[in-house]
């Protein structure tokens, strides 16, 4: 067994080793146990279902985005998070429907109406990020990473990263130095 690395003082646990009483466990030993996703499978797919129909993708999209699953099985989730039965939904499907669900909720902080949101989700984009097309083509190219990606750029961009100069930036005054305080 590898010995535990130092940092600065502090013990880091090496790959054979597990937290100690000082440092938590980053995931929940249960965090993907069954019943767990059993209470989250539902709803969840019953909200991703309605911001499909908000964004207007078509069944194969939806697809897509849920990793591509037989269309049996998925007609089948559909029946059953519709009538309030349980379904336990596969890790990946619950994370492609958690990145889903993440960007939505950005769009909303960030442009706070949804005609607003889908035009930037729809519309190209000339951020790194995206080569010029519409990030919506990203959420719906059947990749864990297209809508990973998405999610992670209005997540950055909700905390003032990612952001171009806009009209207001163009407005402001340049800082000087009397603008700089340090405590």
């Amino acid at each position: 067994m590898p010995a535990p690395l130092r940092a600065r003082g502090r013990r880091i646990a090496g790959p054979a080793s597990g937290p100690t009483a000082a440092e938590p466990s980053l995931l929940l030993p249960d965090r993907f146990a069954p019943a767990r996703r059993r209470h989250l499978g539902a709803p969840g797919l019953r909200t991703f279902l309605a911001i499909a129909d908000r964004w207007g993708w078509t069944e194969a999209e939806r697809l897509l985005v849920l990793g591509s699953p037989g269309r049996s099985t998925y007609f089948g989730w559909i029946a059953k998070a519709r009538d309030g039965q349980d379904l336990t939904l596969p890790v990946d499907v619950l994370l492609r429907i958690s990145a889903v669900l993440g960007i939505h909720k950005a769009l909303m902080i960030l442009f706070g109406s949804e005609p607003a949101a889908l035009d930037w989700l729809t519309g190209p984009h000339d951020g790194p990020s995206f080569g010029g097309q519409p990030p919506m083509a990203l959420v719906v190219n059947g990749t864990m990473d297209g809508p990973m990606l998405v999610r992670r750029y209005l997540d950055a961009a909700r905390g003032g990263v990612f952001g171009p100069p806009g009209p207001m930036d163009e407005a402001s005054p340049p800082y000087g130095d009397d603008d700089i305080v340090i405590l």
